[in-house]
This record gives structure tokens, C-alpha cells and sequence, in this order.
């Protein structure tokens, strides 16, 4: 009798969020300033233009910490993640959740990145977060960087341009490894390492105005150094701290395809596939890949290191690799006249016309993610962890309080069997899988509550007004039976044929 198809036994499903876009209480539980508490929002977002929406300046930074605003700061109020956190995981926890992925802000437990000593109001919040996990009997999966840096390293070191920040990052690290060892096995270091060099200030707090007459490119990378660096220390003492604990990159993963067959179409994809996984070929290997350094030699790029810098590289890799994976795009040597491009993941390239695209001109590709898994998985040979996928839209509240999002769970259910065939018939070892924005929240790319990913409806809006209650969609109920079934009923029409 042919069996139905299903995940492995202990397949991790879940969902995930960042603490800078969800949680909000940004001045309470004396939580310190990060960089994306002073991340402006442009609500009539220009989404050909995400480099001009990420380019803060220093002048940015004083004009948001002159004001207490939460309309054009709404990483501020984010979905109230901070009041709401039982009310939340007991959802999660009704839809089944083995796994929920969640950043610890750096600013709520040391404020201003360089404390003497932790505050112990933001331990106690995670604590009690991590309690309530516990009580429903889901893993978290935390990331330790995820878009805030403290604003003080910023004002005061030039972010992770400075060598300090390294030994900060250590404190902090060290820090919650320790208190929290009985509660989290599995870890990320930063979220989107690669991300340093589309927005420098939410990942590395770099401001372009505070190297005048410096080499930017340089700049960039003596940042991403360091946080090499610390990503290494970070895993070292995850390990010594927490016995069997698993600590992971976290890559975005663009995948580019050639837009024709012509070899120059061919080799430009090639070359911007490298310059993805040049960030992650560096923390699984342990060391700069030799086309990262030609980059290097061929751009006037350098970078400082210590003696020491290589060998902490090499001894402590990551053990696994996950990835964040929203849509595909092509690419081409020369952009004719007249092509038509459209949004991405903070990037804008040329359409695939041969496939859909989202709200936001994002292009639905499930087969997009078979390919890189399997890219992924040929490359480093170690366990995959899919820790962001999701589609954003314009979801609406019925009077009734359901929201009804078909296209929702049609964007899932393609892409959990693209996911399955990966693992299945291409032999992908793959750990888990989060859907970003299990919950709405406010969009990075954006910064608008309006572009939705979640299972779960936050009523709230792009200017913060709402009640802030939580509404199970639709796809709440679609996702909770994937779960319950580990994926068997993705299947059940084809097996009923």
C-alpha cells in the first residue's frame, strides 16, 4: 500500500519573529535605545528605492532621539510583543509550535552595549518568555543580533567598526548563556550577516557621515570582520556554556537566476550567487573564501586584523546553516532599455515573468527554494534550518473577526512541498522550518504593519492605532492541521487519487 508523504520524525515547525519588530516596550523594563528604535519610517514607502529608506545619517539619529514618536518610529511600539507574550505563545501554541524563533534585544540587557552589568529587569523578561515556552513545550530558537545594536555603540565606537564592540558582544553573549542555558539549545549569532552591506546601520550601526574621506567598502568590511569574529567567540562560548547547544549563520538567501542563456547572463548570476555566499562560506569554513579576497584586492578593500583573528575563525564554525528565503530574481550582464524589474528582499532586480508576484512585487517561487536548499546543502554539507519564509499582504479584518487569506496558505503549501521534495528526493538534511512573521508585525523592508505575514492578525496600523488584539486568520487553522499531520495533509488529494 503506497504510504502518504510526510516530514521526518522530529521535523521542527514553528515560526519566528525579531524583537526590534515585534516586541515594542522600548522604554520600559529599562530597555536602552537600539538603532532600530531611531529607524525612521517613510510610510509611502518606494519600494524600487530601499538603499534611500536605509541610508541614515547622523543627523537622522539626533532628530529620533529628540522625540518620544511611535507613528514614524513604529519599531517602537512594534505588535506589543512585550504585553502580549503569554496571549501570543498560547496561540503559537495552539497552532502546534515545536519551534519559535525570537531575538533577545542586546539593549534590554545591557543598554547601552558597554554596562559594567546586565540589567536585570530585560533577563527576567526573557526568562519569563522562555518560561512560557517551556510550559507548552516549545524549543526556542534564539537569535543573539538581530538589527539592534545598542544606539550608544553607535555615538560612541562607530558600531561594529570599532574593535571594542567585539568584547561587548562577548559580555553580552556570555551573559545570556549563562542564565538562560537551561532554557535554549539552539542559537544564531547574527541574523542576515550578508545584510551589512545593504543596510549597514541596522546590522553593523555604521553611519556613512562618520567616515568622512574614508573608503565605505573598507568600512563595510572591517564591520563584517569583527562580527566574524565575534560570531566565532560567540559559538566558543555557547559551547563551553551550554553543553550540546547548536549555534548557526544566518544567511539571506537571494537566489539569483540568469534572465537569458547567453554565458554573460550565465556568469553574472554566478557572480552574484558569490556575493551571497560569500558571508556564510566564511563562517562555515572558517576562514575568507579566495574569490572574497580578490574582491578585496581588486576594490582597494582593507580590512585590519589582529594576529589572532584567523585561527578563532577557523576553530570555531558554526554547526549549522540557516537561511532566509522569500522570493527569486534574474540577473543580467547589461539591463536593456525597457526590462521590467521589480521588488525583492531590499533588492530590486529583473521580473522572472514566468512566475507571480506578491503585493509587494515580491516573485513567488516555491521551486526557488528546492534550489537552494540544495545549493545550500551541496555546499556545506551540514544541517539546514529554514528560519524565514512568508508572504506579506494586505490582509483584511471581517467584522466578524476572521480574516480570510486563501493566498496565504496557497504561498505555503507550495513551497512545504517544494521543501519536502529537498529533503526527500534530493537528500537535504534540514532541522526546521519558521515561517517569518508568525505573527504580524512590523515589516523591516517597509516598516509598515500593513504588509502582513502573520497566522495571527495584530489590529493595529501603519500609524500604531488599534486595539492591538490578536485574530486567528484563516491560515491559522491551515498551518496548525500542517503541523498536527506533519505535513500529511498536503498530500491527502493526491493520495485520495
Amino acid at each position: 500500500m503506497e504510504q502518504i508523504r510526510k516530514f521526518p520524525e522530529g521535523f521542527l515547525w514553528g515560526g519566528a519573529t525579531a524583537a526590534n519588530q515585534v516586541e515594542g516596550g522600548w522604554k520600559e523594563g529599562g530597555k536602552g535605545l537600539s538603532v532600530s528604535d531611531c529607524a525612521r519610517s517613510h510610510l509611502d514607502v518606494d519600494v524600487t528605492d530601499y538603499q534611500k529608506h536605509n541610508e541614515i545619517t547622523t543627523k537622522d539619529i539626533e532628530e529620533a532621539m529628540a522625540t518620544d514618536d511611535e507613528v514614524y518610529y513604529p519599531k517602537r511600539h512594534g505588535a506589543d510583543f512585550f504585553h502580549h507574550y503569554k496571549e501570543d505563545i498560547a496561540l503559537m501554541a495552539e497552532m502546534g509550535f515545536k519551534v519559535y524563533r525570537m531575538s533577545i534585544a542586546w539593549s534590554r540587557i545591557f543598554p547601552n552595549g558597554d554596562d559594567e552589568t546586565p540589567n536585570e529587569e530585560g533577563l527576567q523578561f526573557y526568562e519569563n518568555v522562555f518560561n512560557e515556552l517551556k510550559k507548552y513545550n516549545i524549543e526556542p530558537l534564539v537569535t543573539m543580533s538581530h538589527y539592534e545594536p545598542p544606539l550608544n555603540l553607535v555615538l560612541k565606537y562607530n558600531g561594529w567598526y570599532s574593535r571594542e564592540v567585539i568584547g561587548f558582544f562577548e559580555k553580552y553573549v556570555e551573559t545570556i548563556c549563562t542564565r538562560y542555558k537551561n532554557h535554549v539549545k539552539y542559537w544564531l549569532t547574527f541574523n542576515e550577516v550578508d545584510s551589512m552591506i545593504r543596510h549597514p546601520y541596522t546590522t553593523g550601526g555604521l553611519v556613512r557621515d562618520r567616515f568622512e574621506g574614508m573608503h565605505w567598502e573598507s568600512v563595510i568590511f572591517q564591520a563584517m570582520h569583527h562580527q566574524f569574529v565575534a560570531s566565532a567567540l560567540a559559538t566558543k562560548i555557547c559551547h563551553d556554556i551550554i553543553p550540546g547547544s547548536m549555534v548557526g549563520c544566518m544567511l539571506t538567501k537571494l537566489t539569483f537566476y540568469p534572465y537569458t542563456c547567453k554565458p554573460e547572463d550565465v556568469l553574472q548570476a554566478q557572480q552574484d550567487m558569490r556575493s551571497t555566499y560569500c558571508y556564510s562560506d566564511t563562517q562555515v569554513f572558517g576562514e575568507y573564501p579566495a574569490y572574497l579576497v580578490a574582491r578585496f584586492k581588486n576594490n582597494g578593500v582593507v580590512i585590519h586584523k589582529e594576529p589572532e583573528d584567523d585561527a578563532i575563525m577557523k576553530k570555531y564554525p558554526v554547526d549549522f546553516v540557516s537561511f532566509s528565503y522569500y522570493s527569486s530574481s534574474c540577473v543580467a550582464a547589461k539591463e536593456d532599455e525597457g526590462i521590467e524589474k521589480t521588488a525583492g528582499n531590499t533588492i530590486f532586480a529583473i521580473k522572472n515573468p514566468h512566475i507571480p508576484s506578491s503585493d509587494w512585487g515580491w516573485q513567488i517561487d516555491p521551486i526557488g527554494l528546492r534550489i537552494s536548499m540544495v545549493d545550500l546543502y551541496d555546499r556545506y554539507r551540514k544541517p539546514l534550518f529554514i528560519v524565514e519564509n512568508g508572504l506579506g499582504a494586505k490582509d483584511v479584518l471581517e467584522a466578524d473577526g476572521k480574516v480570510h487569506d486563501p493566498y496565504r496558505i496557497n504561498y505555503f503549501d507550495a513551497h512545504f512541498k517544494e521543501m519536502l521534495n529537498a529533503i526527500e528526493i534530493d537528500g537535504v538534511e534540514c532541522l526546521g522550518y519558521t515561517s517569518w512573521g508568525c505573527i504580524d508585525l512590523v515589516s523591516e523592508s517597509t516598516k509598515q504593519m500593513s504588509k502582513r505575514y502573520g497566522f495571527i492578525y495584530v489590529d493595529a496600523d501603519d500609524y500604531g492605532k488599534g486595539t492591538y488584539d490578536r485574530y486567528r486568520k484563516d491560515s491559522f487553522y491551515w498551518y496548525k492541521n500542517v503541523i498536527k499531520t506533519n505535513g500529511a495533509c498536503l498530500f491527502e488529494d493526491e493520495f485520495d487519487k
